[in-house]
């Protein structure tokens, strides 16, 4: 089905097509029409539109009224204030717009016209090394864009530029060659937490001797340069941390509920082979310079303490390479390999001033232009409930699994002391816990705008009241319920012949919105708005439940149309939290 033309997009039209016919001058002016706590919506346009032709906007508001055409959309259009139109539409144009939604497997939301390809980079764990609570916020925030903007009909590459390369990688290929049987599996397969903790234990050991014994010292560091160098064997002795990490990571992902797959990896080391064409390039172009024997790019906005020009290194003076050579491979790679349009990198705001380098070096490179884009989701940090950065009372970052293994023994908590009302085996309440509890991590995560930082509170998190997911998951499992138990042979149907309560209209006005926020959502990489938007629907929905019985609705015609206005509801919401990576259980 064709996407479906919201209420306010056909209100517009109408009051355009009114301002055209009465003044021809103002065909292209904008009505700024917006919802209004005094009508459906309000149009504001006539005063900034009349100062432009030196007109009386009262006067300019009067002949848009008696133009505009309201047939089978507008009730009610008066002129307010200096110049205002408070419009209200008919219940039957509401209810006839929701059916299309509801006639739309889609819920009347068009795939973009002008689609593009967009690579994220989110989800970036190092290997050998535990994610933290510091990991969470990438990859919840990174997988909800993924979800949108592919929803949205773009062509979305994730990419997880995982840490896989560097010195620190000499030491533990050393001590494993020393002790080649300290990353052997026993029978059968390895779990994320066996894979940790082998990991772990090895490191432990290796650092140790790095540090006690020089001569261990000495051959670790010659085993960075044969990595370096491409050595077979020392790259096959790497490949097994780089395969063992990787088991972790899959268990944490699962755990997070989220898809992660091999293809999408491609760390640090992914773009070795590029690195000195890279510097090449950028050396010859003349956009970066040799100082003190480093390839510098300088940048006059961007100064040191002492005033001096803070330099992006791109190669280091001992022929080293940094993180800006990796990070402007990547591009290179993404822009001609992958042909993006757009590069979303969603990373910790501390990476702002480095990101701001690298994209401004890549333009003067003519690797970003006006056609391809790059952009950083920067996000703030998750703090403890003392407002500093959480860690644990060590002082040692949290460990993600910890932290989400807590939040659904909570969630299954609060599950289990609804289960015996609603009739939920141990298994569903086993699974709801985890449902009830990740999103729960997932929705406190989302529905914080990405550059704030958040507290992270698991009582809070899994309460039943407020602006949680906990909150919405129930308003979705209660409607499954009613709908449940309708008489037999009763189906939810739109009666637009209805006249509809204000709590109706309020929810179904609501609704209509889904489409336009997705898109503002996927425009502007804010997931926090949709979060917004599902809260303030459940919300609209507790009051409708308040004032309009369903079940004992006053005629049959009542019950088919209210079924309706929440079997709508329960669909918008399952949709809304999909995209946010959050699941939606049938029974709570």
């Amino acid at each position: 089905m064709a996407s479906v033309p919201s209420l306010s997009t056909k209100v517009q039209q109408r009051l355009t097509a009114a301002l055209s016919s009465a003044l021809p001058e103002a065909r292209d002016a904008d009505p700024l029409l917006r919802r209004s706590d005094r009508a459906d919506f309000q149009a504001n346009g006539m005063l900034a539109l009349a100062k432009k032709l030196k007109g009386n906007p009262r006067e300019l508001a009067a002949q848009v009224t008696e133009g505009v055409d309201k047939a089978g959309l507008i009730q009610d259009i008066e002129v307010s204030g200096p110049g205002f139109l408070n419009i209200t539409l008919s219940d039957e144009a509401i209810i006839a717009t929701l059916a299309d939604r509801y006639a739309d497997v889609r819920l009347g939301v068009p795939t973009a016209a002008a689609a593009g390809t967009t690579v994220i980079d989110y989800a970036q764990p190092n290997v050998a090394k535990e994610m933290h609570v510091g990991h969470l916020r990438s990859a919840v925030i990174g997988d909800a864009m993924v979800q949108l903007l592919e929803f949205m009909g773009e062509t979305v590459v994730r990419r997880h530029h995982i840490g896989d390369w560097g010195t620190q990688f000499g030491m533990l290929i050393q001590y494993l060659i020393e002790h080649p049987h300290e990353l052997d599996h026993k029978d059968g397969a390895e779990s994320g937490e066996e894979a940790m903790s082998n990991l772990n234990r090895l490191y432990k050991a290796a650092r140790a001797l790095f540090d006690s014994d020089e001569e261990f010292k000495t051959r670790a560091r010659r085993k960075v340069v044969d990595l370096q160098a491409g050595d077979p064997e020392t790259l096959a002795v790497w490949q097994k941390f780089v395969d063992e990490s990787k088991i972790y990571f899959y268990s944490v992902f699962e755990k997070l509920d989220m898809e992660v797959r091999d293809p999408d990896i491609v760390g640090e080391s992914g773009y070795n082979d590029m690195l000195q064409d890279t510097c090449k390039l950028i050396e010859e172009s003349g956009v970066g310079v040799r100082s003190e024997g480093a390839l510098c790019v300088f940048f006059d906005e961007y100064k040191g303490p002492d005033g001096k020009p803070t330099p992006l290194i791109v190669q280091k003076s001992d022929g080293g390479f940094g993180y800006a050579a990796t990070d402007l491979s990547a591009i290179r790679d993404r822009v001609f390999n992958l042909k993006a349009n757009t590069l979303l990198y969603v990373v910790d705001a501390r990476q702002a001033l480095h990101f701001k380098m690298v994209f401004e070096t890549a333009r003067r490179m003519g690797w970003l232009n006006d056609d391809v884009h790059a952009v950083q989701l920067a996000f703030g940090t998750v703090l403890g409930e003392d407002g500093k950065p959480f860690k644990t009372r060590a002082g040692k970052s949290v460990r993600l699994e910890d932290l989400l293994d807590e939040a659904v023994e909570r969630a299954t908590e609060v599950v289990r002391s609804k289960a015996e009302k609603v009739g939920l085996t141990e298994q569903e309440i086993t699974e709801n816990g985890r449902y009830v509890g990740i999103g729960a991590v997932k929705y406190a995560d989302l529905s914080t705008s990405a550059t704030r930082d958040y507290k992270f509170d698991l009582d809070q998190m899994v309460s039943l009241n407020g602006d949680t997911s906990v909150y919405l998951q129930y308003a979705y499992a209660r409607i499954r319920s009613i709908l449940r138990k309708a008489p037999e042979g009763t189906e939810p149907a739109a009666h637009p012949e209805l006249s509809l309560a204000p709590a109706e209209r309020a929810l179904g006005l609501h609704l209509d919105q889904f489409a336009e926020v997705l898109a503002e959502v996927a425009a502007s990489y804010e997931p926090h708005k949709l979060a917004a938007y599902l809260y303030q629907l459940a919300t609209h929905l507790t009051t409708f439940y308040d004032q309009c019985p369903v079940l004992k609705a006053d005629t049959p015609a009542q019950l088919e149309n209210r079924l309706f206005l929440i079997d709508l509801t329960a669909r918008t919401l399952h949709q809304g939290m999909a995209l946010l990576g959050i699941r939606t259980p049938e029974r709570l």
